[in-house]
């Protein structure tokens, strides 16, 4: 039977893969990888390093898959569910006529494949079309990248931290801690100008990005580096810690 490795190959940075990683990695025969266009050539090329540093007998082949269009404006979970279907679609093809019938195929997922990746929800799918069984390797989050870089704890002592998306942000407020992941709005600019903000980009990579102190004071130098750093890279991974002040 096919076999597919799931790896989280932590967020940016080739040291942060794990022994265990490294061990699916030298299993793989076949990496799956999505084509974002030019602009993401990087996502790729990152994949293609992490392959080349710590694979001991190259044999394997890199298989890059075009990613669908998603659709923006009017039901925002049914176009993640149409997106997500036709991934699926194209996953499944590729794994009937690229693997073996006892091949081991791999999908490298930045960070950790638990955490706003649609990997796992996308094979559920793929499971649909053809057989194959999967594992998942652990990867080091955006998140504790962030609170390493920041060097500070992810939670106050005795008391829960959110992870949500801008847009809940804005619709329910903050309340306590929370991280928010991949906001392209800079949502924070919602909350309290005392609120605590702890906020970094290309986490793990030459390029990272670090900014810290309460919405009032550096709100703006955010949304300004946050913008800078979208037009020269054509692209950006962002995320940031939030603290109330009460």
């Amino acid at each position: 039977m096919r076999h597919i490795h799931v790896i989280g190959i932590g967020a940016g940075d080739p040291d942060f893969v794990t022994a265990q990683a490294v061990s699916a990695l030298n299993d793989t025969q076949v990496f799956f990888a999505m084509d974002k266009g030019a602009q993401k050539d990087e996502l790729v090329a990152l994949r293609r390093l992490i392959c080349e540093r710590f694979i001991e007998e190259p044999g394997y082949r890199f298989v890059e898959l075009p990613d669908p269009v998603r659709a923006s404006g009017g039901d925002y979970r049914q176009n993640v569910a149409d997106w997500h279907a036709e991934r699926a679609r194209i996953w499944a093809q590729a794994i009937k006529t690229e693997l073996g019938a006892d091949g081991v195929g791999a999908f490298l997922a930045w960070g950790d494949p638990s955490l706003y990746d649609s990997t796992l929800r996308i094979l559920e799918r793929v499971a649909e079309h053809v057989e194959f069984d999967h594992d998942v390797i652990p990867g080091i989050t955006a998140i504790q990248v962030l609170t390493a870089r920041h060097r500070i704890p992810l939670n106050d002592v005795g008391e829960p931290v959110l992870i949500t998306t801008g847009r809940k942000l804005r619709e329910e407020g903050l309340a306590g801690s929370a991280v928010v992941m991949l906001d392209a709005d800079c949502s924070f600019q919602h909350c309290p100008p005392e609120t605590r903000i702890w906020w970094g980009a290309y986490l793990g990579t030459p390029d990272e990005l670090l900014v810290a102190g309460t919405v009032g004071e550096v709100g703006d130098e955010i949304v300004r580096v946050r913008a800078e750093g979208r037009d020269r890279h054509g692209w950006i991974m962002d995320t940031y810690l939030l603290r109330s002040a009460d």
